[in-house]
């Protein structure tokens, strides 16, 4: 059963906003096929005309959706949209640039927001700007409900939640192994650019984004594990024989998981370690694979951090709003492994997998399902508000919907 949580006061339940965009057409059109019948979704963005493109090209269901303009450097037509709707799916990056008129006019008008960012700069942003306001409104701003970071953090979720029912302790030493087919998205390569350029200006920003625990609510209560750094050579994983190397995600996704623990008084534990690495595969082919693939990401990165080799970078990478083809979204796919280890010495493994290009068409199950569980579960969701993380933000509530689009999301003792 789902409940409105802001009651019929709003016009819509969810606003998808940047509906124009790839990613927030791929939204939609989730939604139009999958939100349930009678939920109250509208389309935004700059260009009447536009949205009215997108809508003609969706399902039937999506025929009489309202179409709302709203651009992100009109502060008025933000506050408008905000206080519209019980929850926003944005999809308007790198957010950066563009994200905080939004989640203000969020936090300010008591409704939920949840977004794509990978962008630790901007996370840290919000939470300094509109955290405490979004606790005295009942606003619960999520970022990171794509690729980044859902998999990784309902994955430790569900980890912590059954070493809980075992009473294993907390976890200790936690390592997520990636696996993936995907394209590459402009987005992500934009949001990246954004931050390069955001150092550039400020170099203090460098301690940020290096911050193992950047985006933690209180930094001087973390506790002192010694040097927590992300991967950044290959290696054969002594657990389980792989080749493994730096994952591409781990910088942002790790600081979500550690804000999690951090939110929940640390619950995980007080001696949690956790990392993030793309897996290979074993013998020679596999360290094959790792090498190569590391040393082209990080010659990718070191191009676009160069201002002189920049430009090249951008002519040979995708534009933003550009993404993979219908094909190549379909036949994608991610599998995360994450093994834990308990206070106890018990072990656990949590897999999270499912089909569909992980940066686009998983990507828009988890953001479309996380702004449906925003909008209507609200009986269903932890009595948390404020700038969270999708675990602490939605818990369970999102795991069931996400099992339910056939995600793997299992917990077994090892």
């Amino acid at each position: 059963m789902t409940t409105r949580a802001h009651g019929p006061a709003r016009t819509h339940d969810v606003v998808v906003f940047g509906a124009t965009g790839f990613v927030g057409r791929l939204v939609a059109a989730y939604l139009a096929e999958h939100a349930p019948e009678g939920t109250r979704i509208a389309l935004a963005g700059r260009s009447e005309r536009r949205l009215e493109e997108v809508r003609a090209g969706l399902p039937a269901t999506a025929r009489d959706w309202p179409l709302v303009v709203a651009d992100a450097a009109d502060p008025t037509s933000l506050r408008a949209l905000a206080e519209s709707t019980t929850a926003i799916a944005s999809t308007v990056g790198p957010y950066l640039r563009y994200g905080l008129p939004l989640v203000e006019a969020c936090a300010d008008a008591g409704t939920h927001y949840a977004d794509l960012t990978g962008e630790v700069l901007f996370v840290r942003q919000a939470i300094d700007a509109v955290d405490v306001r979004a606790r005295e409104t009942g606003a619960r701003i999520v970022t990171a409900c794509g690729y980044d970071s859902v998999p990784s953090d309902l994955g430790v979720h569900l980890l912590h939640e059954r070493a809980v029912s075992d009473a294993a302790g907390g976890l200790l030493d936690t390592t997520l192994h990636a696996k993936s087919k995907g394209g590459l998205s402009g987005g992500t390569i934009d949001s990246s650019r954004a931050q390069l350029e955001a150092v550039a200006t400020d170099r203090s920003l460098r301690k940020v984004i290096f911050d193992a625990y950047a985006l933690s609510p209180d930094r001087a209560a973390e506790p002192d594990l010694g040097k927590e750094r992300d991967a950044s050579s290959v290696f054969v994983d002594a657990e389980t024989g792989d080749w493994v190397g730096p994952f591409i995600m781990a910088g942002f996704n790790t600081r979500i998981v550690r804000r999690s623990n951090a939110l929940r008084g640390h619950a995980y534990g007080r001696r949690f370690r956790y990392r993030e690495v793309s897996a290979y595969g074993k013998g020679l082919r596999g360290r094959r694979r790792a090498t190569v693939f590391t040393a082209l990401s990080g010659l990718a990165f070191a191009g676009m951090a160069n201002p002189r080799t920049r430009p090249i970078v951008d002519r040979l990478a995708p534009s933003p709003g550009e993404g993979p083809s219908e094909q190549a979204r379909r036949t994608g796919w991610f599998s995360m492994k994450i093994r834990t280890t308990t206070e106890t010495g018990r072990r656990y493994l949590a897999t999270v997998a499912a089909q569909g290009d992980p940066g686009y068409a998983a990507t828009a199950v988890m953001l479309g399902e996380s702004a449906l569980c925003l909008a209507l579960d609200g009986a269903q969701l932890p009595p948390a508000a404020g700038v969270l993380t999708p675990s602490t933000a939605m818990g369970d509530a999102l795991v069931e919907r996400l099992r339910a689009q056939d995600f793997t999301m299992t917990v077994a003792e090892v």
